[in-house]
C-alpha cells in the first residue's frame, strides 16, 4: 500500500466536522479503495474547547489557520471556513504556492477570485478542486468538467438553494406565509439568524457562476447574475400560481444564447408536469443541456454536513489517485464571460396586481401592457371588494423582459395600484434551451 495522504483542515464547522468523522469512519473503506491510507493530521478552527461531536486530540491544532499551508505533515488543505476575503484566500494562496494540494467547498471565494486562483495554480504544483462548491453533495462539477467533457453544453439550471426550496415548499403544503415559514426554516437549522446570503439569491448566485464557468469555459462572474430573491412572494401567489398548474421554485439559469450567456436567479413558475416542479424540501436539483448527452437532471442534498462531506471527501480521493489535476473551469484558457442582456430575454410571466376594485383598472391595466407590446393570456380575480384592494393575476405570452418589466413600472404608478406589482417567470423547460 502507498504512503498516507495526509490532511489539515481549516474550520470545524458542521461540514468540517463532518469530513474529520468521515475520514474517521470509513477510513478502512478508503484505505482499501485508493491503496492508500487517509488520515488527518492537523485542523485549525476559532474555539479549541469548544465540543464538536469528534475527537480531536490525536491530531496537531493551529490557531492559525494559514500554519495549514506551512505544516510539513499536511498534503492536502481542506479549507472550509468560507468567505472570498481575509484567512481563506490567505490560506488557499501560501497552500497552492507550497506545492499542495487543496479542497474547498467555498462557492463565495471561486466565485469571486477565480482568475486569482488561476494564476496560482500556473505556479503551483498543487491543485484546487471544489466539487462541494456547488449543490453539495451532488457530483455536478464532475459531471460538468468530466462526464460531459465531450459536449457543448447548451444549458445548466436549477434549484441550488434548500433553504428557498424549503420555505417554498412549505408555504406551498401548509398555505402560511414567508415570515412564519422563514422561522421554522430558522429553527430547523435549514437558514441563518441572518438569512439574507440564502433568500436574497446571493448564494444561489455564487453557485451559478461557478456552474456557468464550467459549462461555458469562462471566468465566473457573479455580478452578471441577474439576482432575485424570494422576500416577496405571499402564499396568494403560491396559490395562484397551483391554480394554473405551477410551482413556485428559486432558478439558477445559465443558457448560451446567440447574444452571449444569459445568468439569473430568480423565482419562477414551472408546471407541475415536470421533475424540477417536486423538488421538494432543501432538496437541491440541477439539468444540464448537454447537446449530445442531451439532458441530465441530477438531485440530492444540496448542503447539509454529511453530504457536502461526501463531495469534500470525494475530491481528496481523486487527489489520493493522482487524477485531480484537471482545468479548473474545465479549460486550459478560460475566456472572458460575454454577457447578454438579459432583458432581451424572450418568455412568459406571472405578473401579481394588488389594485382597488373599481371601474377602469383593467382598462387602464390593458393599455399598459399593450404600449409596452404585451400580449395577455389570462386574468384571474377572485371575489369583489368595491373601492377595496384586491389581487389580480396576469400570465402573458411570450414577450421581451425588458418590455415585462417597464410595463410592471408603469403599472406601479397608477393611482389604484396599492403595492408595487410583482414579477415573476413562467419556466416550460420544453425545448433544448430554457424557454
Amino acid at each position: 500500500m502507498n504512503a498516507p495522504l495526509k490532511i489539515g483542515i481549516a474550520g470545524l464547522g458542521t461540514v468540517g466536522a463532518a469530513v474529520f468523522q468521515l475520514l474517521e469512519d470509513n477510513a478502512g473503506l478508503l484505505g482499501a479503495r485508493l491503496q492508500r491510507p487517509v488520515t488527518v493530521t492537523a485542523v485549525s478552527a476559532r474555539d479549541k474547547r469548544k465540543n464538536r461531536g469528534i475527537d480531536v486530540s490525536k491530531v496537531k491544532w493551529h490557531d492559525d489557520p494559514v500554519a495549514l499551508a506551512d505544516d510539513a505533515d499536511v498534503d492536502v488543505v481542506v479549507e472550509l471556513m468560507g468567505g472570498a476575503q481575509g484567512a481563506a484566500f490567505d490560506l488557499v494562496k501560501k497552500s497552492l504556492a507550497a506545492g499542495k494540494h487543496v479542497v474547498t467547498a467555498n462557492k463565495a471565494l471561486l466565485a469571486a477570485r477565480s482568475g486569482e486562483i488561476l494564476d496560482l495554480l500556473k505556479n503551483s504544483k498543487g491543485t484546487l478542486s471544489y466539487e462541494a462548491a456547488a449543490a453539495g453533495g451532488i457530483p455536478v462539477i464532475k459531471t460538468l468538467r468530466e462526464g460531459l467533457a465531450a459536449n457543448n453544453i447548451n444549458a445548466v439550471y436549477g434549484i441550488l438553494n434548500g433553504t428557498c426550496n424549503f420555505i417554498l415548499s412549505q408555504m406551498r403544503s401548509t398555505g402560511r406565509d414567508f415570515p412564519d415559514v422563514l422561522k421554522e426554516a430558522q429553527d430547523k437549522g435549514y437558514a441563518e439568524a441572518d438569512p439574507a446570503f440564502d433568500i436574497d439569491g446571493i448564494d444561489a448566485a455564487h453557485k451559478l457562476s461557478i456552474l456557468s464557468g464550467l459549462a461555458f469555459g469562462c471566468a465566473p462572474d457573479p455580478g452578471a447574475v441577474r439576482t432575485q430573491g424570494i422576500r416577496e412572494i405571499t402564499s396568494e401567489d403560491i396559490a395562484f400560481a397551483g391554480e394554473l398548474g405551477y410551482r413556485i421554485k428559486l432558478l439558477g439559469i445559465a443558457r448560451r444564447t446567440p447574444r452571449g450567456i444569459e445568468q439569473s436567479v430568480a423565482p419562477c413558475l414551472v408546471p407541475t408536469s415536470i421533475p424540477m416542479a417536486h423538488i421538494d424540501g432543501a432538496e437541491n436539483a440541477v439539468c444540464i443541456d448537454g447537446g449530445h448527452a442531451g439532458k441530465i437532471l441530477l438531485t440530492g442534498a444540496g448542503a447539509g454536513g454529511n453530504a457536502t462531506a461526501s463531495a469534500v471527501v470525494a475530491d481528496i480521493a481523486d487527489i489520493a489517485r493522482g487524477c485531480a489535476d484537471l482545468p479548473l473551469l474545465g479549460v486550459a484558457d478560460p475566456q472572458k464571460l460575454e454577457s447578454a442582456d438579459i432583458n432581451a430575454r424572450t418568455g412568459s410571466y406571472f405578473l401579481r396586481l394588488t389594485v382597488l376594485d373599481e371601474p377602469g383598472v383593467i382598462a387602464d391595466v390593458s393599455a399598459i401592457l399593450r404600449d409596452c407590446n404585451v400580449s395577455l393570456e389570462s386574468i384571474l380575480q377572485r371575489g369583489h371588494a368595491p373601492n377595496q384592494p384586491v389581487p389580480v393575476i396576469l400570465t402573458s405570452h411570450e414577450t421581451l423582459e425588458g418590455d415585462m418589466l417597464a410595463a410592471a413600472a408603469q403599472i406601479g404608478k397608477l393611482k389604484s395600484s396599492v403595492e408595487p406589482p410583482h414579477l415573476m417567470r413562467i419556466e416550460t423547460f420544453e425545448s433544448g434551451y430554457v424557454s
